[in-house]
């Protein structure tokens, strides 16, 4: 037998060394085994390198007491529980796993991967490690005041519809049991629907005019007249913009699918003011060749608001947004329902926030008849019908 082979025995019954090599420095190194019975069975058990695991044969000596006595398992059982562990892990349907699988098996879009973002931040690594069916309404309530205690309170329901459209993916496709419980969605008001006044509004059309930043000046008079969002203005190609036919094609708009709306005479007339004709794909293109403009100068953006005098929590980009939408419904000759497409809202839900302004419109035109019936009333008796009598 090679001497590298031979079992040499230690003062210790039951220890023994083979002589190797270390790993590391390839100088002689012992490496102890441990012999021992379990049951009827002789188990030779490799314990430890000297100088690599810092091994003795008296350290040897107490793991095979410790083997002998059961209070610990031989690496080989080690080895095959922690397998054993790893797959039922693997098995194992968690709500992040659930959350995995929704994601693959929908279209990614720039919704999905904020909702992406906002799971990863607030749900993997706590509520994410459980299966849907270890959940309690303990668990959900605290997440939610966790949140609601640092002020985030649209934060706190978007994280709780997200865990509750996971569990329901789970159940769907028959992943996970249903909850014994519901996951109730706190109710948010913020709704804010942004608005100007007609002086704030010319004051702001007369800055824009004047303003030396005409790339964000554009983009704010094109988000005033087409209610487009600004990443959906930033992403336009020439070959969305059907002057012929005034149309424009919203690419990967929020809603997901592309959508069109109509290219108002004001709109285009905007968009020929920036025709180039250096053969630009985007109508704002960015810094790199056939990229677009992802954000714009928010210097320029708060001069501009501070010189037009508008409101502190007034949005500059988003805000005109509001302000078209604000207009089309107040002036009492466009409907929910064409706003809803204008808007490229997903539901009429969406749109709700402007129906009070077209009921304003409606209230007038009620007043109307009632003022016109006051005043047949006001009037002096001599006015009225003479009667005849026959």
């Amino acid at each position: 037998m090679p001497k590298s082979f031979q079992r040499i025995p230690t003062h210790y019954p039951g220890v023994y060394f083979i002589e190797g090599r270390s790993i590391s420095t390839g100088k002689p190194e012992k490496i102890f085994y441990i012999r021992y019975r379990q049951g009827k069975k002789a188990v030779d058990e490799k314990v430890g390198r000297q100088f690599q695991d810092d091994m003795t044969a008296a350290k040897a000596s107490r793991i095979r007491a410790s083997r002998i006595d059961g209070k610990d398992m031989p690496n080989v059982e080690k080895r095959a529980v922690e397998r054993a562990t790893r797959k039922a892990v693997e098995d194992r349907w968690t709500i992040s796993k659930i959350w995995d699988s929704y994601c693959e098996n929908h279209p990614y879009n720039k919704v999905l991967a904020a909702e992406k973002q906002k799971f990863n931040n607030h749900l993997r690594n706590t509520l994410g490690t459980k299966e849907p069916s270890e959940l309690l309404p303990l668990d959900v309530d605290r997440l939610r005041l966790s949140l609601q205690k640092k002020g985030h309170w649209t934060t706190a329901a978007r994280i709780l519809e997200l865990l509750r459209r996971t569990v329901n993916y789970g159940v769907e496709k028959n992943l996970s049991p249903p909850l014994l419980f519901k996951i109730k969605i706190p109710k948010l008001n913020n709704e804010t629907t942004e608005d100007l006044t007609d002086r704030q509004l010319k004051s702001l059309l007369d800055v824009l005019d004047k303003e030396e930043d005409h790339q964000v000046a554009t983009v704010m008079r094109l988000a005033l007249f087409t209610g487009l969002r600004k990443s959906e203005i930033l992403r336009l190609e020439w070959d969305d913009i059907d002057t012929d036919k005034g149309f424009i094609n919203i690419r990967n708009p929020k809603s997901g699918r592309d959508q069109v709306v109509p290219l108002s005479d004001a709109a285009a007339a905007i968009l020929r003011e920036i025709a180039s004709a250096d053969g630009n794909t985007f109508v704002f293109p960015g810094h790199r060749k056939n990229t677009c403009l992802t954000t714009l100068n928010r210097k320029s953006i708060a001069r501009i608001k501070k010189a037009a005098g508008l409101p502190n929590g007034f949005r500059p980009i988003h805000g005109l947004r509001h302000v078209f939408a604000s207009t089309l419904a107040s002036s009492g000759q466009v409907d929910l329902f064409t706003l809803q497409k204008l808007l490229t809202h997903k539901s009429a839900a969406m749109t709700q926030r402007y129906a009070h302004l077209r009921d304003d419109v409606l209230r007038s035109a009620s007043n109307v008849a009632g003022n016109l019936i006051s005043d047949v009333m006001k009037q002096p008796d001599d006015k009225k019908p003479i009667e005849i009598k026959k």
